[in-house]
């Protein structure tokens, strides 16, 4: 059994070189993956999200008067005076009922024929 053991140990020292050394470096097998999952990333969540907010700006930004709009709390009403900051929007919702809400809390501008506008 002795003799096993030790035949055994001078062929494991007698192994090639590179049977010994590991295979390349792991930190680069992996790298490739990542950079692929962290494209993959950028241009299936990232980026359509900075599209979302940069229309959603455009179309806060362009508020006037007489514009039906939709706010996020789904009140539907007629801008009919922006405040002088700009933070600010009055909605006429009702013949006498007027509301102040922030310029950030509209959703969506409809346009004449009842459907929201869409920034193209």
């Amino acid at each position: 059994m002795f003799q096993w053991i030790s035949v055994l140990t001078m062929l494991a020292e007698d192994a090639p070189e590179e049977v010994k050394q590991p295979a390349g470096n792991p930190l680069g097998g992996m790298l490739i993956p990542m950079v692929m999952i962290g494209v993959l990333w950028y241009f299936l969540l990232l980026r359509p999200q900075l599209n979302e907010r940069r229309q959603r700006q455009n179309l806060v930004e362009s508020l006037k008067k007489n514009d039906k709009v939709i706010s996020i709390g789904g009140i539907i009403g007629t801008v009919t005076n922006l405040s002088a900051d700009g933070k600010e929007v009055t909605l006429r919702i009702d013949d006498n009922a007027k509301i102040r809400m922030l310029r950030s809390s509209i959703q969506t501008v409809i346009t004449d024929e009842g459907k929201p506008a869409t920034d193209s």
